[in-house]
């Protein structure tokens, strides 16, 4: 049996900030877009499902940003705590995570400034913090020092 990672989905409220938020800020590049419509309905156990997709590359790792049109999305968009079950964050490498995280503001998305951590590590330091996306998706930005 052979198996592969294929891409990340990710529901959002507002497509074209959500596409600029990662393309802009976190440097994904647009690499396929996809009209959906009732033939994946069972699948994603979803009526009356119309929805863009658009896949986004970056790294060798394909998230795909999907926003509904039809029924439309549902949730608070609140942020999730880490300890619950199920996918908890997109982690990323940075070279400055000080500048990364104004970019994410900027962008329509939350840096949670209580979360910046600094680490001694040898010669150098490990830098993190913790932001989300305008939909209140966890993102780690961080800078390992190398």
């Amino acid at each position: 049996m052979s198996v592969s990672f294929s891409h990340l989905g990710i529901c959002v409220s507002d497509l074209d900030a959500s596409l600029r938020f990662y393309c802009d800020g976190l440097g994904f590049v647009e690499v396929a877009a996809h009209e959906v419509g009732e033939e994946f309905a069972a699948l994603m156990e979803v009526e009356g499902v119309r929805l863009r997709s658009r896949m986004i590359l970056k790294d060798g790792v394909t998230i795909e940003l999907l926003g509904f049109d039809s029924p439309g999305v549902t949730g608070d968009g609140a942020r999730r705590p880490m300890n619950a079950l199920g996918l908890t964050h997109l982690s990323l490498r940075v070279d400055d995570v000080g500048a990364t995280a104004s970019a994410v503001e900027a962008l329509g998305g939350s840096v949670i400034g209580s979360t910046r951590t600094t680490i001694p590590f040898g010669d150098s330091s490990l830098d993190f913090v913790y932001c989300t996306d305008p939909d209140g998706v966890r993102i780690e930005l961080m800078d390992l020092g190398g």
